[in-house]
């Protein structure tokens, strides 16, 4: 494969990221989580309670969140719609875990904010990539927040020492018009 079709490997960053499962199923946590640790992820952490959802994004601040639909309220779809009023962040994935195929639930959890779909029963594999492929998504965008706030830094300096050297040049301007 040649340098330029190759995507850098970022896994160990990845790595690093934190998920946060919500789904009132155990078996389903505890699969998720299997495959979690089995694709290399150990910063996650699991909620059983939908109630408690919101309170444990908040205190977490994970980096992707894999939200379960069906659930006693507050269910997937309120979640969902919290997380998109709440979340200060410019991209957050949210992927939305269900075996509901219908068109109409698709489109209500893309309209509440939902990023991608992984459907039940879930195939592992399939979990792993959209997982890693959300996270390096995510990873580009908080590396590229990072530069826009070095870079505003920057100018807002450098405005400060342009300002500071008109001020100088006006006072000098000044100074030959008077003795001038």
């Amino acid at each position: 494969m040649s340098a330029a079709n190759h995507w850098p490997d970022h896994s160990a960053d990845l790595a690093k990221m934190k998920i946060l499962i919500i789904d009132d199923e155990p078996v389903n946590v505890a699969l998720l989580e299997e495959i979690l640790v089995e694709a290399g992820y150990s910063r996650f952490e699991s909620v059983l309670d939908s109630r408690l959802a919101l309170q444990v994004y908040k205190t977490f601040q994970p980096d992707l969140v894999l939200l379960d639909l069906m659930m006693p309220p507050p269910d997937g779809f309120a979640i969902l719609e919290s997380l998109s009023s709440q979340s200060e962040e410019n991209f957050l994935p949210v992927v939305v875990l269900t075996a509901d195929t219908n068109e109409k639930t698709k489109r209500r959890a893309l309209e509440a904010g939902a990023t991608d779909f992984l459907l039940k029963p879930f195939d592992h594999v399939e979990v792993a990539l959209r997982i890693r492929n959300l996270l390096n998504s995510r990873r580009a965008h908080l590396l590229l927040d990072n530069q826009r706030a070095a870079l505003e830094d920057a100018v807002r300096e450098r405005t400060s020492e342009l300002r500071a050297t008109i001020a100088e040049l006006q006072k000098s301007n000044e100074l030959l018009s008077q003795n001038g």
